[in-house]
């Protein structure tokens, strides 16, 4: 069963405002101070707002429109969640709740969220489900996140699908303002990004070999695409000291202790990935290292 999680709502945690981030960093401090330089480089660019999430939500229903799954045992419930990258089910008491109608007005926004519904007291019972709730599940890190509570009772369609985009975390996620939230959250320390421009011919190849290697480290490394076309984006990349000229390239570090290191590529290999993956997690060729190599030799000449 996935770890659970409650998650606030009215504002995360990584983009409160500064007098909340001062509280919280302090109490972070020691374990996660590093963590912040890539994430803070791209919000210094990329303000966060209710906007971003409101342009998600004018999109059209269209026909055809896809509708919450009922689930009505357990069985159902678990088959649903394996069959997804990330899935978003209401547990209600009760099948007349508002948060019903909820759902149904944010389904359309998120094509690639599967949505379900269950007022099953068995389901509820089984994901520890003691009042209504609208919970995510996260293939990725195999995650569990629960609003409920106050969060619930102030729940409406612009918190919600700030919930969703923000924590929509995928065995490969795209790096922008709101999944960068998500990203900084989560419990997985090591992130491997790729950066490339989404334009070039030979994206979608790259792409699909990515998500490949990506399987082989699900649940130990996050997988992440920089779009390298996207100005945004250019503070994130020279975060690891990369020039244009050098792209495409990996680019891997643990929020931990700040060790990173980088990759140029002609293309994306999953052999190649996978080499760069397990000689990081053996500590092997860190960036950290070579620049205390190249420290020490210049005091030394």
């Amino acid at each position: 069963m996935p770890q659970s999680i409650n998650c606030r709502v009215g504002c995360p945690e990584s983009e409160a405002p500064n007098t909340k981030t001062r509280a919280w960093s302090e109490s972070r401090k020691m374990e996660a101070m590093p963590s912040r330089c890539l994430f803070l480089l791209f919000l210094s660019t990329c303000k966060l707002s209710l906007e971003v999430v409101a342009e998600v939500q004018e999109s059209s229903d269209g026909p055809g429109a896809q509708e919450p799954m009922r689930l009505t045992d357990v069985q159902a419930a678990m088959e649903f969640i394996a069959a997804a990258e990330v899935a978003v089910i209401g547990f209600f008491q009760d099948s007349e709740v508002p948060a019903v109608s909820l759902i149904h007005s944010v389904v359309q926004n998120f094509q690639d969220v599967s949505f379900g519904i269950s007022t099953a007291s068995e389901v509820l019972a089984y994901y520890n489900i003691t009042g209504n709730t609208i919970s995510l599940f996260r293939l990725v890190d195999n995650k569990q996140l629960d609003l409920k509570g106050e969060d619930f009772e102030s729940m409406d369609a612009t918190k919600l699908s700030r919930f969703i985009e923000s924590n929509n975390l995928r065995l490969v996620t795209e790096y922008n303002a709101i999944t960068a939230i998500g990203l900084f959250n989560s419990m997985i320390p090591i992130h491997l990004l790729l950066i490339m421009n989404k334009a070039s011919s030979e994206f979608e190849e790259n792409l699909h070999r990515f998500q490949e290697a990506a399987k082989l480290f699900q649940g130990r490394i996050l997988f992440i695409l920089v779009d390298s076309g996207v100005k945004q984006n250019e503070k994130a990349i020279s975060f690891f000291k990369l020039k244009m000229a050098e792209l495409p390239a990996l680019a891997i570090y643990q929020t931990l202790d700040d060790k990173w290191d980088t990759l140029p590529i002609t293309e994306v290999l999953v052999e190649q990935v996978q080499n760069f993956c397990d000689g990081f997690l053996k500590g092997k060729g860190l960036r950290q290292n070579h620049e205390a190599k190249e420290k020490t030799s210049k005091v030394e000449l």
